[in-house]
């Protein structure tokens, strides 16, 4: 792929002329300037995770650099969501960038000197807290991406709303943050965001349309009859029934579906069940999660999944509580947004790390909730790699293993591309025809 040369026309002149860029070299210039102050907030979230819902430190270190800039803030919103508005010294569109802060019950096992020992209860168990999906680089960036995007303020052609969003492990921030007015007063035209991925670091991947599925939980309660582990007889075991619901939830996908339409997941996560070796129990606690990109599936699989436990359960002499939903949405990048964005992309990514590219994506099954707000405004989600040079990104730790580690030379990368696409989403939207 042939790059753009870095100072690209992205001035008050025609998108499509080419020419030096004295925006595009002063967000460049100032992204580099701050870089040490973003690794810096980087390792203190890293080192100070918070899980879902949990995020107040997160949110008052968010909340006071932004009013250090001149920002307007809220706080509190959709629980401890920071809502940032910065208004340019010229009159323009409004634009929105999103960053997560929420972190993961996964204990680290990356040796870093700022390494999480955070520990805490989760679900009944003692766990370590850890950002194993890269949300404390994400609130780096986006605070990088303010403090370059205010000392231009002057010749911003608009405004720009910063969304700190709790709660997206749990797929529940970004409702609350719409519900608490986090896309009104100012409304922006367009949302963009970005997320770490194992991708060789400073490459972009995306794509148009549909980038990632929409999931959902589901949730499976056997319910036998206790007895003694030595006679089975004289009881309805449902840690078998159990098993045998798993094994049947895996033909779901495999023969129930049609896989030429869409790809689906149907992943059982969680199995509790039982007290004592001898102890047949009286019931067993299943959880997991449902991902689809097509809307047919979305509403078929949750009937599916409950069709096949209540059988089999009652084969065995058993029931079976079944609680399953597809409730969320497709992340959808508008189409004609990024074909617009696209020479943004381009030309940050270019003039970034060598070997980095942009690259087209494949649709994958994890799911976001940026997809809520995309919902309302056009947007673009796309993954930034951060995989160290000399790693196969293949074989990188995922997201969510508890050796996830980002590489933070993609930091600046990061920043430079929110605030490009901010300035330039302002400035096009400006330009006459």
């Amino acid at each position: 792929m042939r790059f753009m040369p870095l100072l690209c026309v992205l001035s008050s002149v025609s998108a499509a002329a080419q020419g030096p860029s004295s925006l595009a070299a002063e967000i460049d210039h100032r992204a580099l300037a701050i870089n040490d102050s973003v690794i810096a907030w980087r390792r203190d979230v890293h080192e100070h995770p918070e899980l879902s819902g949990q995020e107040t430190r997160t949110a008052a270190l968010v909340a006071d650099h932004l009013r250090k800039l001149g920002i307007q803030v809220r706080t509190g919103v959709g629980g401890t969501g920071v809502v940032g508005v910065l208004k340019g010294g010229r009159p323009g569109p409004v634009v929105a960038l999103r960053a997560d802060m929420d972190a993961l019950p996964v204990t680290e096992e990356v040796d870093l000197p700022f390494r999480s020992t955070v520990r805490t209860q989760f679900n009944g168990q003692e766990v370590g807290v850890m950002h194993a999906c890269g949300h404390d680089t994400h609130v780096a960036m986006l605070l990088g991406a303010a403090n370059v995007l205010a000392g231009m303020r002057e010749r911003l052609a608009g405004t720009v709303v910063f969304l700190f969003q709790p709660a997206e492990e749990s797929l529940g921030g970004a409702a609350g943050m719409i519900r608490d007015g986090a896309l009104e007063n100012p409304k922006p035209s367009a949302v963009f965001g970005l997320h770490v991925f194992p991708y060789t670091v400073g490459s972009v991947v995306y794509r148009p349309g549909a980038l990632m599925a929409a999931g959902g939980t589901l949730r499976i309660v056997v319910h036998g009859r206790q007895t003694h582990g030595a006679m089975p007889w004289n009881g309805v075991d449902p840690i078998v029934v159990a098993s045998q619901i798993v094994l049947g939830l895996q033909t779901i996908v495999s023969r129930q579906t049609d896989l030429t339409a869409s790809p689906a997941i149907v992943t059982v996560a969680t199995i509790n069940g039982g007290v004592r070796n001898n102890i047949i129990p009286d019931s067993v606690v299943m959880t997991g999660t449902i991902r689809t990109f097509d809307e047919t599936q979305r509403q078929q699989l949750p009937m599916l999944v409950r069709r096949t436990a209540e059988s089999i359960a009652a084969a065995a002499g058993a029931t079976a509580t079944v609680e399953a939903s597809v409730a969320g949405s497709i992340t959808y990048n508008d189409p004609a947004l990024v074909d617009r964005m696209r020479p943004t992309v381009e030309r940050v990514v270019g003039a970034g790390i060598p070997g980095a590219k942009v690259l087209p994506g494949p649709q994958t099954t994890t799911s976001e909730d940026f997809s809520l707000y995309q919902q309302r405004v056009p947007g673009i989600f796309m993954f930034l790699g951060g995989t160290p040079e000399g790693t196969d990104p293949k074989l990188a730790a995922p997201n969510h293993s508890p050796k996830f580690f980002v590489d933070e030379r993609a930091l600046p990368i990061g920043v430079r591309l929110l605030s490009g696409l901010a300035v330039d989403f302002l400035q096009r939207a400006t330009v006459t025809p």
